[in-house]
């Protein structure tokens, strides 16, 4: 079994900074790509920014230049600083990762349980 635990969301005022973490446990041989989600209330669950294992970044328009991606492998670890926060960040964050549980096994894509980060005056 695979979990991913998200932590760091939470309260913060237009233009702040928040920095959220998620760790990866259980049954991992290898971990492809890692990346964050968010959903906003009435919304579609949208990309904010994934990095694959060689360290590739991909960001949704509306982060780049203040969110930052960031892995520690030897952790299972992704990391989302997110500077420069609008009340339109609202949302829940969301990690995913494509995990391979053995040697010549298929990836499998997990979730997180997310965590609410809200951005208001």
């Amino acid at each position: 079994q695979v979990q991913l635990v998200e932590s760091g969301g939470g309260l913060v005022q237009p233009g702040g900074s928040l920095k959220l973490s998620c760790a990866a446990s259980g049954n991992i041989f290898s971990i492809y790509t890692m990346g964050w989600y968010r959903q906003a209330p009435g919304k579609q669950r949208d990309l904010v920014a994934t990095m694959s294992s060689r360290s590739s970044t991909n960001y949704a328009d509306s982060v780049k230049g203040r969110f930052t991606i960031s892995r520690d492998n030897a952790k299972n670890t992704v990391y989302l600083q997110m500077n420069s926060l609008k009340p339109e960040d609202t949302a829940v964050y969301y990690c995913n990762a494509d995990i391979y549980r053995w040697a010549g096994d298929r990836l499998y894509n997990y979730w997180g349980q997310g965590t609410q980060v809200t951005v208001s005056s």
